[in-house]
């Protein structure tokens, strides 16, 4: 029986209720007094300064997901332009995967890091070569990494993670430092999630791959993972042990992306609904194709125009909620996404463990093929190319803005006296001591034009003073 508040993975994610919310849909998809009526219910309301979304329930998005009315597709792409702009503006942060190890025991069969894969090199860092990639990560320009590792309590025990943590945050190279780590790890115990917020990681991010119960157990044959309740149940144990922001994922092409997405807001609603505060990120990846995983043995892929209306309705949702795009996406297929709500991204991603001290782009050890293989320097050019800003900041986590009260600044509309000006101290930084001549020159224009848009004259004061401090060799400003 479906129950948002239950504890129960198979209770919050009832299989029959999904069915319902699909059923509903299809019945009501042509229903445009209906749609309207959820559109309109989707907008941004303004109270003076303030802005406040009511987001849309798993019915109700999926409605929108069902339609197939061109007129209504314009208006759910205007809406989510109107909706990241209102809560992000035009800020996009910048992050990188780091992958520690590539030794797994599961058996997820869309993985190359399986392990019944014989001939794929296995991997897993020294703290002398973690510490090499972070140097060489932040010699890029990086301030915020995702650390991603295979699940094996022998070769990558919670004590592993917990090191490289550890390291990571002790390196300090030339202007260079990781402010942020993010962890991409299987699901753990409340013990070890307190473990990891005690070594002050930013979001715990965890990928529900699928959350049809049937498939999941058939694409995790084998392994810790197969536990289907263990795994759907683990944002719950994170949010026990102490991490507040948690961040979830569905990855799109391994079952109909209609049953994904409604699980996927049910999964957000139990969230709000037992903890107050619904997930910080959502990431939305395609199967991609990686050593011996082809892409096309999966028939549930969906093309361009519906992943680009997937993101649109998840921004319309879930408005406050940061949605990450990787590299797994092409350049043009990235652009796109930025308009519709995206909010993070990865640049010059390499998926493959030690793969950022390597002059070549490894391919032997990718847990997938990155299709946007640009440098840094280049992403952040485009960026600001498109009228983004790119941000580095990794303020709200370090000032302890996290959870509810990361939620409650974004909500309030306040996210602009903090985020905006804060993107521009970090995108300061990074034109300073990383970017190419031409990127420099781009960036002072944007940063000079963007002054003048943050909110509080006192904030633009100090924001001012502030980057003449950068530019004077001073670093690490915040609000």
């Amino acid at each position: 029986m479906y129950n948002p508040k239950s504890m129960k993975a198979e209770e919050f994610i009832d299989h029959g209720e999904v069915l319902r919310t699909l059923e509903y849909a299809e019945k009501n998809k042509n229903n445009r007094e209906l749609i309207d009526k959820i559109l309109d219910k989707a907008r941004p309301i303004r109270d003076g300064k303030q802005v406040h979304c009511n987001g849309l329930s798993h019915k109700e998005a999926s409605v929108l997901l069902a339609s197939e009315d061109k007129t209504v597709l314009d208006k759910i792409y205007k809406l989510a332009e109107e909706i990241k702009e209102a809560f992000y503006g035009d800020r996009i942060v910048i992050f990188a995967p780091l992958y520690l190890s590539n030794y797994c025991v599961n058996g997820c069969v869309y993985c190359p890091y399986h392990a019944k894969n014989t001939h794929i090199p296995r991997k897993k860092l020294t703290q002398e070569e973690v510490k090499a990639e972070v140097i060489a990560l932040q010699d890029m320009g990086h301030k915020r990494l995702a650390i991603e590792s295979g699940e094996d309590p022998v070769n990558n025990p919670i004590e592993y993670i917990l090191e490289c943590i550890k390291t990571i945050y002790s390196i300090k190279h030339k202007n260079g430092a990781i402010r942020r780590v993010n962890v991409n790890i299987a699901a753990t115990t409340v013990e070890n999630y307190r473990k990891l917020k005690e070594a002050g990681i930013g979001t715990y991010i965890l990928f529900q791959e699928t959350y049809h119960k049937e498939s999941y157990e058939k694409l995790h044959p084998t392994g810790p993972k197969h536990n289907y309740a263990y795994h759907t149940e683990a944002m719950d144990r994170a949010m026990e042990g102490g991490i507040d922001d948690v961040g979830l994922g569905v990855l799109f092409g391994l079952e109909r992306y209609k049953y994904e997405f409604a699980a996927l807001l049910m999964h957000a609603e139990h969230l709000e609904a037992v903890h107050g505060v619904g997930p910080h990120t959502i990431s939305v990846p395609r199967v991609k194709k990686a050593d011996d995983i082809d892409p096309n043995s999966f028939d549930n892929g969906i093309d361009d125009e519906t992943f680009a209306k997937i993101v649109a309705l998840t921004r319309i949702s879930v408005p406050y909620t940061g949605i990450i795009i990787s590299t797994r996406e092409s350049e043009k297929v990235r652009e796109k996404l930025l308009k519709l709500g995206v909010s993070q991204i990865s640049g010059a991603s390499r998926t493959s463990v030690g793969g950022y001290t390597e002059k070549e782009r490894p391919k032997d050890t990718e847990q997938f093929d990155v299709s946007d293989q640009r440098t840094l320097d280049e992403v952040v050019r485009w960026l600001m190319a498109q009228g983004k800003i790119p941000s580095f900041c990794t303020a709200c986590y370090r000032e302890g803005r996290t959870g509810d009260r990361f939620m409650s600044l974004c909500k309030t509309g306040q996210i602009q006296n903090c985020c905006h000006p804060n993107a521009l101290i970090t995108l300061k930084e990074f034109l300073e001591d990383y970017a190419a001549e031409e990127t420099k020159k781009i960036g002072e224009k944007l940063i000079e034009k963007e002054i003048m848009n943050v909110p509080n004259e006192k904030v633009r004061e100090i924001l001012k003073n502030n980057l003449n401090e950068i530019q004077n060799g001073k670093r690490d400003f915040r609000f």
